[in-house]
């Protein structure tokens, strides 16, 4: 008789589960269809502009600290797995930082730096300068926000490579070639297939990841100058027992020097760390760099400085890496190596400003790392950094000063 009662109700359980499953099947059914043949055109069936909030303040636009987060409110795209939107120059996210060598945190940089852009409204038009005496948006580039590459942060090497693969990716494709007549291509004149190239501006990420830019960048121009800002620098020999853990923040150049990514006309700005000794001087200059050390704008000024790396440089394919800590840490605290007595953001700002007019075929700002910051200081003078490259990499010649209530004759010399 047990066994009887045990068989009725496992027969009762199995119907009532077969009967779920086929409700079930059922509501999933139902659920596709509505979803196939679900359309609604709101244009026609909702009259917008007789709404409350229409009809009385008209478009929703997005604030300075309101709406999608992207770099200065630049229209988004997932650009790696959407080609729909080309673009003139394309900012791309790099959240590495694991060949760091003292703080990490830099994988939040991308991040800290497009929050810290977000008074800036480029994208709303809100771009014009007194130092640039115009807006980015002035010169007819489309400029679009591709999003962040979603990186290994558990296998170097394939993080590298993530790094190369989506940055060539991004250098093949083609232009967008203007949003009016104004616009002036930059890079056809010196790229190996005779082709104009989206030009890319990276957010960092630790220093590594110029190892594959430099690489993707090869295979377009061959080998190009680098303009290098930072407190150190960052060609030290690779070090290590595995090839991989020879690859650092701080040994990148020299591994991109031995497989012939550079020019030997190569300039750093801004040096200031400790070193073993002028051995480290000696090897740098292997590499093929030039050195304006931190204190040099003390004892030449800024003009000197400018004109030193433009004659570096010349009329050479470049591309310019800005790792934060070239500021001083008293203004950009949230770096992974901070260094004492660096260059303010105003003198950066400047420099740049003076190398407009340059080769540039690209440009990163790297090693924010914004759990070390300050009420978003570092990301917002970082943002405010990314800005000059856009104008930078734009204009034909540096601006000419401010006059305000000055004249020429009151220039200092």
């Amino acid at each position: 008789m047990f066994h009887l009662w045990v068989t009725l109700v496992s027969l009762c359980i199995y119907a009532i589960a077969q009967r779920h499953h086929h409700i079930s099947e059922q509501h999933q059914e139902a659920l596709i269809s509505v979803s196939a043949d679900f359309t609604f055109d709101t244009n026609s069936q909702i009259p917008l502009s007789e709404e409350p909030w229409t009809s009385k303040y008209g478009a929703q636009n997005d604030l300075g600290y309101s709406g999608p987060l992207s770099f200065s409110h630049f229209s988004y795209r997932k650009c790696l797995e959407d080609a729909s939107a080309p673009f003139d120059i394309g900012i791309i996210g790099f959240p590495f930082d694991t060949t760091t060598s003292y703080r990490p945190g830099a994988r939040f940089g991308p991040y800290a730096i497009r929050s810290g852009s977000r008074r800036q409204s480029l994208g709303a038009g809100r771009g014009y300068t007194l130092a640039w005496g115009s807006s980015p948006s002035d010169f007819g580039s489309s400029l679009l926000d591709c999003g962040d590459v979603p990186i290994s942060a558990y296998d170097n090497a394939k993080a590298i490579d993530q790094m190369e693969a989506a940055y060539s990716t991004l250098l093949s494709r083609p232009v967008f070639g203007g949003t009016s007549e104004v616009y002036k291509e930059k890079t056809r004149a010196f790229s190996l297939d005779g082709k104009e190239h989206p030009r890319i501006v990276t957010l960092g990420g630790d220093h590594t990841i110029v190892l594959p830019i430099l690489r993707s960048l090869h295979k377009v121009y061959g080998p190009v100058s680098v303009i290098h800002f930072d407190a150190h620098l960052d060609t030290w020999p690779p070090k290590g027992t595995t090839a991989q853990e020879g690859i650092t923040h701080g040994s990148f150049f020299a591994v991109a020097a031995e497989e012939g990514l550079l020019t030997n006309t190569s300039i750093h700005a801004g040096i200031r760390c400790k070193m073993l000794g002028i051995e480290d001087m000696q090897h740098d200059d292997t590499v093929g760099f030039q050195v304006i050390s931190a204190e040099d704008i003390d004892d030449y000024g800024i003009k000197k400085v400018i004109e030193k790396i433009r004659e570096r440089i010349r009329d050479k394919p470049v591309y310019l890496s800005l790792d934060i800590d070239v500021v001083d840490p008293g203004q950009a605290p949230a770096t992974g190596t901070p260094e004492v007595g660096g260059w303010t953001t105003r003198e950066v700002k400047r420099i740049l400003r003076g190398l407009s007019g340059l080769n540039f075929v690209g440009a990163d700002i790297v090693e924010v790392a914004p759990a070390y910051d300050n009420a978003e200081i570092t990301g917002i003078a970082a943002a405010d950094i990314v800005h000059d490259f856009l104008s930078m990499m734009l204009v034909d010649e540096p601006p000419q000063p401010h006059n305000g209530p000055f004249s020429n004759i009151d220039l200092v010399s």
